[in-house]
């Protein structure tokens, strides 16, 4: 694959909250009633479920949500015959994807929701749509951390609902890196900031793209380690049995690299950071 850098530092909010204002910007609960059953969709409405908390991929501004993740969305859904008037969103924290799913609160997820053989016991997959990789965050002044095997004997935050954590502190024979790091879940990737800034915890791991934008938007404070390790690959959760639906994406997904709008979306999500993201259209999975 190829890799692009975008080589301006970290560190301007301002110019992040510029990013921003140029992701996707379907208002929040589409009125449904233009009639999205006259494309692809077959209803009135598509409810989708983003994160609201996510700075460059889903950031909740004034009711609007915007990033990487809902324009993403936004491309999948007109592919399926929605108009980002017949958009509702819903915020998906990482603990309440699965659920969201079987539940039938929204159609789809496109939320940093990263494919694993554990989730697709319960729910079903289209992509992935991106390939991320974990990463590590320090407060700027901690010159100690400089990868996992450096968080022995530290406190690592990790958001309720995601596996990113146990990718550190699991046994290799249960896929981790066997560190003898002390574990604090925290209900989302905020309130793990919080934890990290008045020194409760000693990092933050997760995927490099969450970092990132969260180490945009405190210019000075945070430092992302960049010693990527592991694979997280972003998929749009379905509900279970939803085969057909997951072909439709994937060929939304093909699509969407193949005219160049996925980078143009990492390019107004990522354009003031010193991220590198995939340029080229990921290897999707087959649909079950």
């Amino acid at each position: 694959m190829r890799v692009r850098r975008i080589s301006t530092a970290l560190g301007s909010a301002a110019a992040l909250a510029l990013a921003l204002s140029a992701c996707g910007t379907a208002e929040v609960g589409g009125d449904g009633g233009e009639g999205g059953g006259e494309g692809n969709g077959g209803g009135d409405t598509i409810t989708i479920g983003v994160k609201y908390d996510q700075p460059g991929l889903g950031l909740d501004e004034g009711g609007t949500p915007v990033g990487f993740d809902v324009d993403v969305a936004t491309y999948i859904a007109g592919e399926l015959g929605y108009t980002p008037e017949q958009i509702e969103w819903t915020e998906a924290a990482s603990a309440n994807r699965e659920s969201f799913l079987q539940q039938g609160t929204v159609d789809m997820i496109v939320a940093t929701y990263s494919i694993t053989d554990e989730r697709r016991q319960v729910v079903d997959f289209a992509g992935p749509y991106y390939v991320a990789q974990q990463d590590i965050l320090t407060q700027a002044d901690d010159s100690e951390i400089n990868g996992p095997e450096d968080l022995a004997g530290k406190t690592l935050c990790s958001a309720s609902g995601s596996r990113s954590a146990n990718n550190i502190v699991d046994s290799e024979e249960d896929g981790g890196l066997g560190v003898d790091a002390q574990l604090r879940e925290a209900g989302n990737y905020s309130e793990c900031l919080e934890l990290l800034g008045n020194g409760t915890v000693d990092a933050v791991t997760t995927d490099n793209t969450i970092l990132a934008g969260f180490a945009a938007q405190n210019p000075g404070q945070y430092r992302v380690v960049n010693n990527p390790f592991g694979e997280e690959k972003y998929g749009v959760g379905l509900p279970a049995g939803s085969t057909e639906r997951c072909e439709e994406i994937n060929a939304a997904i093909t699509k969407m690299w193949d005219e160049g709008q996925a980078a143009e979306y990492l390019e107004a999500a990522f354009g003031e950071t010193d991220f590198a993201y995939e340029e080229s259209v990921p290897e999707l999975d087959a649909c079950a």
